[in-house]
């Protein structure tokens, strides 16, 4: 495989794949058109504001002096950091069923950052890089692209990169769908700096559980070849203007039932320009 170095930020511009883009064409292709060729709003849901703000928090707690990241310091920013979500996302307050819901909704948040004091001590960590955006090209010049949420760096130099979800750790079948991400962070990374993470770890806040895999070179390059394979299917979906629906069980959560054909709905033409920058992602190989 070979290395690139990072590139800059005209780079941000043109389409690219992200973990969370890769997931959308393989569960739905129309879920994936609708998001990154038409780019439709989404109101988000209480779930997904939850995570924002319990990131925030994680993310700036390592501002503070080792001595002074506490449960009590981190939930003291939570009042600051909600009001300012609430500002800049107007539209969360309407996701409530009753004013009464925003304090219970609160108290889970402080309940998923209480959590996260007893799996790690952050008193012991000095992370080397917090929100780190990522990027590099494949072989083939496929952009790929993401967010790290925290990258640990040890005095060897070996690289540890941490993801903190808000949700429950998967059951034994879900593991490999979980480790996906991380395992696209390690493709990334390996791609910029010619060596891949040591450790993966994702953080569970809900449940308290923290899953870790050690990356193999071998799989790193079978992900790139999977990425390449998903992204020549993509540029067939731009070429021929079909990208199509696809039923699962998670049809049930989709925001887009409107516009979906398998729910009576139809979407919007496709956007001419989102089509060509799909079919020109690789073009700076």
């Amino acid at each position: 495989m070979s290395h690139h170095a990072p590139l800059g930020a005209p780079e941000r511009r043109r389409a690219a794949l992200s973990p969370s883009r890769a997931k959308d064409f393989k569960q739905c292709p129309l879920l994936f058109r609708l998001r990154m060729v038409d780019r439709l709003d989404e109101p988000g849901s209480l779930a997904t504001h939850r995570g924002t703000l319990v990131h925030a928090v994680l993310e700036r707690l390592y501002d503070l002096p080792a001595g002074e990241r506490t449960v009590s310091a981190a939930l003291g920013m939570l009042p600051g950091l909600w009001e300012a979500h609430r500002e800049g996302n107007p539209a969360v307050m309407g996701l409530f069923d009753s004013p009464g819901r925003v304090e219970a909704w609160l108290e889970e948040v402080r309940g998923l950052i209480v959590s996260y004091f007893r799996l790690e001590n952050p008193a012991r960590l000095e992370p080397a890089e917090r929100e780190l955006f990522v990027q590099a090209r494949t072989g083939s010049g496929l952009l790929l692209r993401g967010f790290i949420d925290r990258l640990d760096v040890a005095g060897d130099g070996a690289v540890r990169v941490v993801d903190y979800k808000t949700g429950r750790s998967p059951g034994p079948r879900f593991v490999e769908e979980a480790l996906f991400q991380m395992r696209f962070y390690a493709l990334v990374l390996r791609l910029m700096r010619g060596r891949a993470p040591r450790r993966l770890q994702l953080v569970y806040l809900k449940d308290g559980r923290v899953l870790t895999h050690d990356p193999r070179v071998a799989e790193l390059e079978a992900l790139a070849a999977d990425l390449e394979r998903l992204w020549d299917e993509v540029e067939e979906c731009a070429r021929s203007g079909r990208f199509a629906p696809r039923r699962s069980r998670l049809c049930d959560w989709c925001s887009f039932q409107s516009l979906c054909p398998l729910f009576g709905g139809e979407p919007p033409p496709a956007p001419e320009e989102g089509a060509a920058r799909l079919l020109a992602a690789r073009r700076a190989a």
